[in-house]
């Protein structure tokens, strides 16, 4: 059972003010999203704009009750989360491990530091043809090309972090004996929590980038599918409505991560 906190007034006054900028700003975010959606409307239903190019919020709705009702909405969902989270994690663990390495060998980082900032400065949809040469097409395929997206960025990120550490405190942590392995877990990681949670922020967006790049260039399923098969078909309802799932399931992976960096700003 938590102890009862007694605040000053002005304290209290204070938390009452942080309380309702909270509740207003959630307001004008609904306000906003509401007032999009129907000017939206009103424009496609007064002809302003053409449905058939740009739809309307009814449109997009029917379209993806439509494709509930046909049963292949959520196989595709499934299909593009599987990819992204799978993907999401892989890049995570393998980028952090790599950084690790490079922290721990000065002379690994300096041979592999140019080639990392050719690699990140590289498209990856250049490297489309020979993934599928290399693993098939389909779910894999998607995979690599999510985690190439992703690692790079994952490495420099958290090398940067692990390299910029106080350089005082790791003196400091010698001059007691400790020794590397200690170094890292007990002052090098704790000190990069930070930027370990910005990167997830990051990888959020850039992994889902990726699924949707692989299942363009190899897949029979997924809401790139959808998005490639609608755009070819001419059937932008189903365009914009994979678009506007593809932005519910990354607020919601967004939404996962939150809770993440507010326990960090806690610490």
């Amino acid at each position: 059972m938590k102890p009862k906190m007694n605040y000053s007034k002005a304290h209290a006054k204070y938390i009452k003010k942080l309380k309702k900028e909270k509740i207003i700003i959630k307001f004008w975010q609904v306000i906003v999203i509401v007032g999009f959606l129907g000017l939206w409307q009103i424009l496609a239903d007064t002809g302003a704009i053409d449905p058939f190019f740009f739809s309307s919020p009814s449109r997009i709705f029917n379209s993806i009750i439509e494709l509930g009702q046909s049963g292949t909405l959520f196989y595709h969902i499934w299909t593009s989360l599987y990819e992204t989270i799978l993907g999401f994690i892989l890049a995570t663990i393998i980028g952090v491990l790599i950084a690790i390495a490079l922290w721990w060998s000065e002379r690994l980082r300096k041979v592999m530091e140019p080639y990392l900032i050719i690699l990140n400065s590289l498209p990856k949809i250049a490297l489309g043809p020979m993934i599928i040469l290399w693993v098939g097409s389909g779910t894999k395929a998607t995979i690599v090309m999510c985690v190439l997206i992703c690692i790079v960025i994952t490495i420099i990120s958290m090398l940067n972090a692990f390299i910029s550490c106080d350089s005082d405190k790791v003196l400091l942590m010698k001059s007691m004996h400790a020794n590397k392995l200690q170094i890292l877990f007990k002052l090098i990681l704790p000190n990069a929590l930070p930027d370990f949670v910005s990167v997830l922020k990051i990888n959020v967006g850039m992994s889902w980038v990726g699924t949707i790049m692989g299942e363009y260039l190899s897949s029979k399923a997924g809401l790139g599918y959808l998005i490639n098969y609608g755009s070819q078909m001419l059937q932008l309802d189903i365009v914009m409505a994979s678009i506007v799932i593809l932005c519910l399931l990354a607020g919601g992976m967004y939404g996962l991560v939150v809770p993440f960096e507010k326990k960090c700003k806690r610490n």
